[in-house]
């Protein structure tokens, strides 16, 4: 399993090398993470009257900074860390990709994704132009079906969501009437999700109800999510206020205003960026069902206790 995961890591390093993207590393703890309200972070005690750092839930607001001081094509893979309960697809600690390219939209971002399937399919050894995962052969062939968010709840959840549905209504419906009725042999990207359920996303031109987001699924897992990135900076600190303010109804805790990330948005250009789950990847790679088989250490069940 690591061998296979370790060749599939190599292999996604060296496309995106030839795709004229530079690896870039960006710090693990941060003054402020992004302030949104489905995504906790770890805080770090420094201690001595020092205000606190954060964990990266996500590199993105360090790997946009670094577009606005001029990179075109940027990637980071490596950890990050998010306060989720631990289950059969999420971990506390885990893997991720991040790329960045500007001149770009969510269109292209999904032709990345189609090209990273395929190239890391043949990684773990699949040969023609499928993968089998949970004894459903699955076609990898692009294109891979392009549906909005608007047509598929309208087709398995019976209501359309507006441009600030319920999110809990919302959440709800996706993970128990929409990811279950996904096609099951292909697959699929989710765009176009309403303008409030995408903070850091560029709403579209032809309909501002709804952000260019999209997300894809392949054998029910979500492996990846990201977006034409917003470049406004008076419009990203407005929606920050209202991601704080929601935080704020739902009793969590108040994060920093990240103010040197919404100072660059000042030089940053037309842009787009995925987030790609590594572990999640590999576990559709290999046919596993837990996510705990697919790290060299999962989280540990034995608490430890104090040194005598």
């Amino acid at each position: 399993m690591l061998a296979t995961r370790g060749g599939i890591i190599k292999d996604l390093r060296s496309f995106l090398s030839e795709q004229g993207f530079l690896e870039v590393q960006t710090p693990l703890m941060i003054n402020a993470p992004v302030p949104e309200a489905s995504i906790e972070a770890f805080s770090v005690f420094q201690g001595k009257g020092k205000p606190d750092l954060y964990l990266i839930p996500s590199p993105e607001i360090n790997l946009k900074r670094l577009l606005a001081e001029g990179l075109d094509r940027i990637f980071q893979l490596g950890p990050v860390f998010r306060q989720e309960e631990q289950g059969s697809h999420h971990l506390p600690e885990f893997t991720i990709l991040e790329w960045y390219r500007t001149g770009a939209d969510y269109h292209d971002l999904m032709s990345d994704c189609e090209a990273i399937i395929e190239i890391t399919a043949r990684s773990a050894g699949w040969k023609d132009d499928s993968v089998t995962y949970k004894g459903i052969k699955i076609n990898i062939k692009p294109t891979f079906p392009r549906i909005t968010i608007k047509k598929v709840f309208e087709k398995y959840a019976g209501w359309t969501p507006g441009p600030a549905p319920d999110l809990d209504r919302f959440n709800q419906d996706m993970v128990t009437k929409i990811e279950p009725n996904l096609p099951p042999d292909r697959p699929v990207f989710l765009m176009d999700y309403p303008a409030s359920c995408a903070s850091l996303a560029k709403l579209k031109a032809s309909d501002t109800e709804v952000a260019e987001r999209v997300e894809l699924y392949a054998g029910g897992l979500e492996i990846a999510n990201g977006f034409s990135e917003l470049t406004d900076h008076e419009e990203q600190e407005a929606r920050f206020k209202k991601e704080a303010e929601r935080r704020r109804k739902q009793g969590l805790r108040a994060y920093p205003r990240p103010e040197e990330f919404l100072l660059s948005l000042r030089g940053l250009p037309n842009c787009a960026g995925m987030a790609l789950g590594i572990d999640r990847l590999v576990m559709l790679l290999t046919n596993a069902s837990n996510i705990n088989d697919v790290v060299a250490f999962p989280p540990e069940k034995i608490q430890p206790t104090a040194m005598p």
